[in-house]
């Protein structure tokens, strides 16, 4: 199927991002922005766009990409999407899941604004696809589509400190068995297509985590109205090691 750009649809989303750059940080701003991004990759970008300056560092699998390099310029037809806000850091994490028979994908991105110029400081982006580790987008649409990701009730939230010591204690135990984290019950992971859980009240998370292994260079998103946070990293340490 293919994509036509339209001039009225560039030309909006370019004006919403100039909204955005010129105003302080708000949750609102950045709910536009994730919309924005949506739009963004369905439509695809190119050179005139003002969501990247200059100065924007734009990643793709942990490497530094140029626009026309990277995932965000090729328009593709997203089947499942979801973002989370992190209003103190003043940035943004959306995953999209890409049906697409010959070119299927799921893509992680991570935004950041910098609060003094109010422009997009960082794009970082870890693209998958056919042939990476554990990778099937048609089994990943299948069980995140099924999860729930509402938002909490105020007495169900904890604060981020909380939730980021949980992903933390979660990323070590995969170097030290030793740490202690606070699975929920029943738990499941989603990793590529798999998935732990069968759906029963004794599904758990503490099996199958790999030894040995070095997560490093952590970067956070973290929602707390969701309960919810998303680290990118890069996954057996920086030299062959992998961005997750």
């Amino acid at each position: 199927m293919h994509i036509h750009h339209h001039p009225i649809t560039l030309l909006s989303l370019l004006s919403l991002f100039t909204t955005l750059t010129s105003a302080a940080c708000t949750l609102s701003h950045l709910h536009s922005l994730t919309a924005a991004l949506h739009t963004a990759q369905t439509t695809g970008l190119n050179s005139n766009t003002t969501l990247l300056t200059p100065t924007t560092h734009l990643t793709q699998n942990r490497r530094p990409v140029t626009l026309s390099s990277s995932i965000l310029s090729t328009p593709l037809p997203i089947a499942h999407a979801r973002s989370q806000h992190d209003l103190p850091q003043c940035a943004t994490f959306s995953e999209f899941i890409v049906l697409n028979a010959s070119a299927p994908y799921v893509i992680a991105t991570q935004m950041r604004i910098d609060n003094t110029t109010g422009q997009l400081a960082r794009l970082d982006a870890i693209v998958t696809t056919t042939g990476d580790w554990l990778f099937n987008a048609t089994g990943t649409y299948y069980w995140a589509s099924r999860e729930h990701w509402g938002p909490l009730t105020q007495a169900q939230r904890t604060s981020r400190n909380v939730i980021k010591a949980a992903a933390d204690a979660y990323c070590d135990l995969f170097a030290d068995k030793s740490v202690v984290v606070p699975w929920g019950s029943p738990c499941a992971r989603l990793e590529g297509g798999a998935y732990t859980g069968k759906g029963a009240a004794s599904d758990r998370c503490d099996v199958g985590v790999p030894s040995g292994v070095a997560l490093v260079n952590r970067q956070y998103v973290i929602d707390e109205d969701y309960g919810t946070v998303d680290v990118m990293m890069d996954f057996g340490g920086t030299v062959g090691g992998g961005g997750l």
